[in-house]
């Protein structure tokens, strides 16, 4: 495992991180298929093992439940100073006004709810996780930055907005001398490349980490098209992303079982090293419900593919809607 700077910052971080959406409480959130804490903890415990020091999850999801889990394993597995743990703010926790957004109000109270569910003092990166088209631009970066001069964040970054959308936010931030964010964690896969268009373009010349989701397109990429799993039968979120594209979607999907059977490894592997061939990628984030989907993972570092591999995979695609 080697590790790098996270945009222009000084924050080190392995190339790949853990994300935790699978893990939490299946009863709570609308991820039912979410391992619970007895089956969370070896796969987080394992993926320390393996020298992955960057875990992500969100205050949403599973109902908070997955911080809770995260934290605890963090805590029992490695000291405090040798992971770099990050959450996200947006998505409502409750019922009511002022439960959503990116209001200062809302902001300050959630992060206390992270740290007390993590367990932790300070989280390392902070991120909003959607554009809040409700509240002023101004007031969201200088909440942030008050959390950051407070000692409770470390970092901030964003996840899922416009190109336009994240320039405004990093131009009010250095106007006001406010602190900026260091990365955008974005979805980008074989099967949803929109952000290869203006996001990517700007977080390299911004000087800002790019840390993709779903690199394996909630695991369209990893099976027969057909093929159904716990998650694909209930992860309505993720049929809406890929519905209208289905036709298309499958005959990338096909390629990169191509390419994985000519090479003898796993179809994972093509599609996690496509993404990391990509000079403004820093870190994927990969989801994992078994340990063979970390050693999968890990082993997709040292794939490199050929620039005739890079044109097969990429030359089916077909432009979507942007999401």
């Amino acid at each position: 495992m080697e590790y790098k700077k996270l945009g222009k910052s000084g924050l080190e971080i392995s190339e790949l991180c853990l994300g935790s959406m699978s893990f939490g409480i299946p009863e709570r959130g609308n991820t039912p298929w979410s391992l619970n804490e007895e089956k969370s903890r070896p796969i987080i415990k394992k993926a320390f093992e393996l020298g992955i020091n960057f875990f992500s999850t969100a205050n949403m999801y599973s109902d908070g439940t997955s911080e809770e889990i995260l934290g605890r394993a963090l805590k029992d597995f490695a000291r405090r100073d040798e992971v770099v743990i990050a959450t996200k703010v947006f998505v409502p926790m409750r019922k009511g006004p002022n439960a959503m957004g990116l209001s200062r109000k809302a902001i300050v109270t959630e992060v206390d709810n992270s740290l007390r569910r993590l367990g932790t003092d300070y989280i390392d990166l902070y991120q909003i996780h959607r554009w809040d088209p409700n509240t002023p631009i101004e007031e969201t970066m200088e909440a942030l930055h008050d959390l950051v001069k407070a000692g409770k964040v470390r970092y901030i970054g964003a996840s899922s907005m416009s190109a336009w959308q994240f320039a405004k936010a990093q131009h009010v931030a250095e106007r006001n001398g406010w602190t900026r964010f260091i990365s955008m964690e974005n979805r980008l896969n074989l099967l949803y490349r929109e952000e290869e268009r203006e996001m990517l373009p700007f977080c390299k010349d911004d000087g800002v980490g790019v840390t993709p989701y779903l690199p394996f397109a909630a695991g369209r990429l990893t099976r027969d098209w057909n093929e159904q799993t716990a998650r694909s039968e209930n992860d309505q979120v993720a049929k809406a992303l890929f519905t209208k594209t289905e036709e298309a979607d499958r005959k990338v999907a096909e390629r990169v079982a191509e390419v994985a059977a000519d090479r003898g490894i796993p179809r994972a592997q093509v599609a996690l090293a496509w993404l990391l061939q990509k000079e403004e990628v820093t870190a994927p984030i990969i989801g994992a419900t078994k340990i063979s989907h970390l050693e999968d993972a890990v082993s997709a570092l040292s794939v490199k593919l050929t620039s005739e591999e890079i044109k097969s995979l990429e030359e089916l695609y077909v432009p979507h809607v942007l999401v």
